[in-house]
Order: C-alpha cells, then structure tokens, then sequence
C-alpha cells in the first residue's frame, strides 16, 4: 500500500447543453445501468481529433458529440445504438464500441454511420465497451456487457490489420478501458468489477498473452472504468463511484488524485490540449479537466498547494 497521494479537484470544461436534454423518454440501457433515474445524457469515450476537438459519445440515446477547444458543444450524429467508446483510425475515422450493435464505424467528413464487426464467427458480443488503436493498425476491443465476479466471462480481442479476430482473455469479471504501454508490448485493461487494472503481456511473434496479473489493486466506489496513458507511461484511472481520476507513474505508484467538483461518475479520460499537458474527463452531463504539468507527474509547486489536504490511507 502506499500513502494518500497529492488531491487537485477538477474543473468544468463543457456540459450538454440544454437543448440536447432527453426527457420523459425510455431507455432500456438507463433502467438497467442507472436504475432508471433521469438521464438527460451520460457521456463516455472522450477522444482527441487531428484538429484538436473533442468528442465523446452519450451512451443511452446513440449520439456522438463533438467539442471545439473552446468548449462549445454539438451533436454530429443520433442513431439507433448504445455507443460506449470511441477512438480514431489514421485515416480520420471513428471506431466506435456499441454496447448494442458491436463494433461501428463513423465517417465525419459524410457524417454516416455503418457496422464494422457484429459478432465472433456466428456468436454476438455481450456488449463492446472501449477500443484503442496500435500504431500497426490492430484494434483492441473489451467486450464486457453484464459481466462480474458473479459471471466472470467478459472478453479482450484483438482484430488485427488483415481481419483476424483473436481471443486474448475470455474470463474477466468485467473488462472496461484499455490502452497499450508505450512500447506496444503490454495491453493495460480495467477490470471494473475485480477494482483492478490487469497487465497483459502481449506475445506478438504468437499472438498470444502471458503471464497476465494485476497490475493495480483498488478499493471503494464502483471501480475503475476507463483509462489513458500518458507520455511517460503513466496511467491515469477513472474511479466511477468516487467521483475522482487516479493517476499512477510508469511504476504504477499513485502520484495524483484528481477529485470531480460534482458528479461521481467519472467514467473515461484523454490527454490532450498544449502539449498534452490536460486531461479530460467525461462525468454524466459534464467534461471535467484539470492540468497536470509533466503528464502523470504533478510538479513541485501542485505537490505543496494540496499536500495538506491529502489524508492518510
């Protein structure tokens, strides 16, 4: 175990505005996951264009918003679908998990929406959750649905670039965010319902993991949700339930705690801004973001400001 970490509380970035709140409507996904409680957006999957905007997408009524770097919000797309995270191909498309319909591609430039991968050989997904991109054109894929420790059968793929689907981990209680180290030889996945962050090995020569542990041990709240590396190959963690953003150094110590002024749902996070030096985090209705000077690493002058505020474990 280690000592409480530095606290720093984030700050309002954006919020959906007004007239893109659902009201008095149905959803299957809000009565199961939120127990039915007023949902006018839950947002998810923030990832950064080439432009430097924003998008995420908002899970129980299928659309997908863009943020300008001044904040400013607007729907791009409404379809009929559950979309749980996003991230974008070279070529500028959006590869999107949909808790619904699997694996979906989005074309900004036609602002058109088409399935990509909906099934295992014949079999349907339980419900993708997070995808990320490696720098040779695989995509990594949680497929998580309503698993747990009750029903530990959430799955991670991997489709490589020539169409190959390989099963990496088939027995996970709840697989969520995932990103890759930053030599591409360690796949990182959340495991929401064991409050840990695994560490796949990835064996590429075979296409197969080894040695698979955990990598990170949490408690309280509802788990870790998605993730984000940063440039020293640091994690920062979203601990939905506690209403905070953990961020761990390349040795996966903690050296930051990011506090959410408001909601406790902070689901996923991206770095972005100058220098990637921000990070922002989706929460309900909100984009929180807070500065982290040296990504993963908060700077001598952050560590005295909120010292004193830092309890003890």
């Amino acid at each position: 175990m280690y000592a409480a970490p530095p606290r720093k509380k984030m700050e309002l970035f954006a919020s959906v505005p007004a007239q893109f709140h659902r009201k008095g409507i149905n959803s299957t996904w809000v009565n199961v996951q939120l127990h039915g409680a007023s949902t006018p957006a839950f947002l998810e999957g923030p990832a950064f264009d080439a432009a430097g905007n924003l998008w995420v997408v908002d899970i129980p009524w299928g659309r997908l918003f863009m943020v300008k770097p001044d904040g400013n919000m607007d729907c791009k797309l409404e379809y009929d679908g559950e979309p749980n995270g996003l991230t974008f191909h070279p070529d500028g498309r959006i590869f999107i998990a949909d808790n619904k319909n699997g694996i979906m591609v989005f074309d900004p430039r036609k602002e058109t929406i088409e399935p990509y991968l909906d099934r295992a050989l014949v079999q349907r997904f339980k419900g993708p959750n997070d995808l990320t991109f490696a720098s040779n054109g695989d995509l990594y894929f949680t497929d998580q649905g309503q698993t747990g420790l009750h029903d530990p059968t959430g799955r991670v793929y991997r489709l490589t670039q020539d169409g190959r689907l390989d099963t990496l981990l088939s027995h996970v209680p709840s697989p969520n965010g995932l990103t890759l180290n930053l030599n591409e030889d360690i796949l990182y996945v959340a495991v929401t319902r064991s409050n840990a962050i695994w560490r796949v090995p990835l064996v590429s020569k075979l296409g197969l993991v080894t040695k698979v542990g955990k990598y990170i041990q949490m408690s309280g709240g509802g788990g870790p949700d998605g993730v984000a590396l940063d440039s020293h190959g640091g994690l920062a963690v979203c601990h939905v339930g506690l209403g905070a953003v953990w961020i761990f150094n390349e040795d996966g110590e903690p050296s930051l705690r990011l506090d959410s002024p408001s909601v406790k749902a902070t689901t996923n996070c991206a770095y972005g801004g100058p220098q990637n030096r921000h990070l922002f985090v989706t929460a309900g209705t909100d984009i929180l973001f807070a500065e982290v000077d040296i990504p993963g690493h908060p700077t001598a002058s952050q560590r005295v400001s909120v010292e004193s505020s830092a309890p003890g474990v």
